[in-house]
């Protein structure tokens, strides 16, 4: 590029924008690496499904814990048989 009088511009004023275009050292690229490196999508949507699935399982063992509560045949004051929960002193 050259401007009005022939003259080259600068090479500074082109720079990359953004932090890829920064001076920086070595030791903040690698401990922050994610602000250099440019995304990478079937990455990100193996992660974005790993993640739901992981959510959803523990969502069903939440769900499903209220089924393994031990049940028991309890008889009430008639002498009628009855299924009941388990329950604590402190319920």
């Amino acid at each position: 590029m050259s401007t009005e009088n022939g003259r080259e511009a600068p090479k500074e004023a082109f720079r990359i924008p953004g932090l890829r275009g920064a001076k920086t050292t070595t030791l903040f690229r690698a401990v922050n690496p994610e602000l250099f490196i440019r995304p990478n999508k079937p990455v990100m949507a193996f992660g974005l499904v790993t993640i739901t699935l992981c959510v959803g399982y523990l969502g069903y063992l939440h769900a499903t814990k209220e089924n393994d509560q031990e049940l028991y045949e309890a008889v009430d004051s008639e002498g009628e048989k009855y299924m009941r929960r388990k329950t604590s002193k402190w319920d």
